[in-house]
């Protein structure tokens, strides 16, 4: 098949739309696709989770079990592990991991492993897509030559590009096709191919000169999140020591109608991109001879958050004149945002980590995630589900500690029936009554 005939394809909503990588960013792009027309595959290595699918389940909050089912029951979507059937979709997009290692350098693996998998299959027309965020030039070196291994050129046998996901769990206002997709090609053939295909499917597209601007916009994007989160972090810790509010400040800042966004310090950063995007900069950089030094600093910044907020409720328990070893302390929340049953990167895993080691007796709240996920940075936490908020188990509690203000919680009960309650995210600003047993962190 033709770029032409992959063009007429596209343009008749006959094309194929594979989709690898069926998590938070897989699953609502394939709603976009099959919501404009087009029948699509999905491929991931996790049978669980494409057992669920092929049983029309969700494992995703924002995304209805109902929709799933429709859709396999219409056979417009299609799970799949099989990766050998790569070769029947038309247009492969790539959404898989990219984690930070160890040593918090990138983690290309999944991306290499996968573009192994796509070579397999890989046939003359096809467009493949790199979605998953990651540091400018990856598509080309680690990508690239991995398709054309397999004799096919790309521009001419096969077309590459790379358009950055922006997806925003849970945010009901921006879901996947509301959101306008950057597109940069190998070349001006493959731009347009990725260009059509994604405007049958997104409110708009935003064509760019190569793969490689989209690549550093996705990151200067989560590196602008990153850095004014670190400024708000950072004067959270001062102003506490001052006796300031930091969030009645910055509820008064951002009444200026003009050079003023808003951002809002926490227990940390969470979620697949805030947290890691910065670091793939800061280690491009190395490479290439130089130093972020303001992105490094804002990054120990919010590296810290986590320790500075056991800092906080040590202070707090000693005032009760009890020590962390051998208190009761419930966290709020295991998503790494409100409302979200996502616990990527979430600072509620780190916050555990600390108190299970420094002895204190553990337990967990969120009405999003039942039960504590396994997660790769954290292996030996403990099996943990999350705990009804009786009055009683609050009242048996040290402290209660605030990591994820779900918008379920009441956190005026909460207060009440607590001994202390420590509020990472503001979550208790209207609470009225018993406002002597909270403290800010």
């Amino acid at each position: 098949m033709s770029g032409q005939q992959l063009a007429e394809k596209l343009g008749n909503q006959t094309a194929v739309i594979g989709v690898i990588g069926l998590g938070y960013v897989g699953l609502p792009l394939i709603r976009a696709f099959t919501s404009a027309g087009f029948r699509c595959m999905g491929f991931d290595v996790d049978q669980s989770k494409v057992d669920k699918l092929n049983a029309g389940q969700s494992y995703i909050k924002h995304i209805d079990p109902s929709l799933i089912k429709a859709l396999i029951t219409e056979k417009k979507f299609e799970p799949t592990s099989d990766m050998s059937r790569l070769r029947e979709a038309d247009c492969v997009i790539i959404c898989v991991p990219t984690p930070l290692n160890e040593s918090r350098d990138p983690d290309l693996s999944y991306i290499e492993g996968t573009a192994h998998s796509i070579a397999k299959a890989l046939r003359p027309g096809q467009l493949v897509v790199l979605e998953s965020t990651t540091h400018p030039t990856t598509t080309r070196v680690n990508v690239l030559p991995v398709l054309e291994a397999t004799g096919l050129k790309a521009g001419s046998d096969f077309f590459l590009a790379f358009s950055p996901e922006r997806e925003d769990p849970g945010n009901p206002t921006f879901s996947a096709e509301g959101i306008p997709k950057v597109v940069g090609g190998y070349d001006p053939v493959s731009t347009e191919l990725a260009c059509t295909m994604y405007s049958k499917a997104v409110v708009r597209v935003v064509p760019v000169s190569s793969m490689e601007i989209a690549e550093a916009c996705k990151i200067l994007e989560n590196t602008y999140r990153a850095v004014n989160i670190a400024l708000v972090n950072e004067l959270k810790m001062l102003y506490d020591k001052m006796g300031i509010d930091v969030w009645e400040v910055i509820d008064a800042a951002k009444t200026k109608p003009f050079g003023f966004q808003a951002f809002y310090p926490g227990p940390g950063l969470g979620g697949h991109c805030i947290p890691i995007d910065p670091f793939y900069l800061t280690w491009l950089a190395r490479k290439h001879g130089e130093q972020t030094r303001f992105i490094e600093l804002a990054g120990e910044i919010n590296v810290h958050m986590p320790s500075y907020v056991i800092t906080r409720l040590a202070e707090f328990l000693n005032d009760a004149g009890k020590p962390i070893k051998g208190s009761k302390i419930c966290i709020l929340g295991a998503a790494y945002k409100k409302d979200v049953d996502d616990p990527r990167e979430s600072p509620s895993f780190e916050l555990m980590k600390i108190l299970i080691s420094r002895k204190a007796d553990l337990s967990y709240n969120d009405p999003h995630v039942p039960v504590l996920p396994k997660m790769r940075h954290y292996p030996d936490l403990p099996h943990m589900e999350s705990q009804e908020l009786t009055p009683e188990f609050l009242a048996s509690q040290d402290c209660v500690l605030i990591s994820t203000d779900h918008s379920a919680y009441d956190y005026q009960y909460i207060v009440k029936h607590s001994k202390f309650v420590l509020d990472t995210r503001n979550a208790t600003k209207n609470v009225v009554e018993g406002r002597e047993k909270i403290r800010k962190a």
